[in-house]
């Protein structure tokens, strides 16, 4: 990573600067935290955002929950006194579970439902009864690559015949399965958001 801790003015804030953690794949603001020279620093270094408090020192983002922020950028504003850190998040931002430590983003109903089914994935098998859909999905590669097919097949009748109502329900049918089958195989949406980005540039 090429960033030069050296050109920031620590003396501004009392040694430190603010940082902006930033999601590199949505823009959405993650959290805000303080970090000194060593921070910026260890940052550079290993590629893994590092901050500074007065009341834990030298931290680590993300070392005891593995909720990590891999930096894909820093950027520094005009007056040299702050950072926008692009990160890449290996969980929730927040220490409260949610994505970002300014509530969950109403319009990103395709995080939620990734965590949804990582949820679901994570539960204990039931004792009695039957499992979820997507419990058994994620159970079952032939009826996950089955369903998926299915409903992308829907989705190109619904469009062929013009039905706007239907290709938007088959849509939100596709993406559901398609997000299931990507948590499956070890793929998360920010993957996904990676490869577009690459090739809009």
């Amino acid at each position: 990573m090429t960033f030069d801790p050296e050109k920031l003015d620590f003396d501004k804030g009392g040694g430190l600067v603010t940082v902006v953690a930033q999601d590199a794949a949505d823009g959405a603001v993650l959290m805000v935290a303080f970090a000194d020279r060593e921070a910026v620093s260890r940052t550079v270094e290993t590629g893994y955002l590092h901050f500074f408090s007065r009341k834990r020192g030298l931290w680590k983002k993300g070392e005891t929950s593995g909720n990590t922020l891999r930096v894909v950028e820093l950027l520094s504003d005009c007056d040299a006194d702050a950072i926008v850190a692009r990160v890449e998040p290996a969980g929730p931002a927040c220490h409260t579970g949610s994505t970002t430590c300014f509530g969950e983003p109403d319009a990103d109903a395709v995080r939620t439902l990734e965590r949804v089914i990582a949820q679901r994935a994570a539960e204990p098998e039931k004792a009695e009864g039957k499992p979820s859909y997507t419990r058994r999905l994620l159970g079952d590669r032939n009826l996950r690559l089955k369903k998926l097919g299915e409903e992308t097949s829907e989705l190109v009748v619904a469009l062929a015949d013009g039905n706007k109502a239907g290709a938007t329900e088959e849509a939100a049918d596709v993406v559901y399965h398609l997000m299931v089958a990507l948590h499956a195989a070890g793929v998360g949406w920010n993957d996904v958001l990676g490869v577009l980005r690459k090739r809009a540039r």
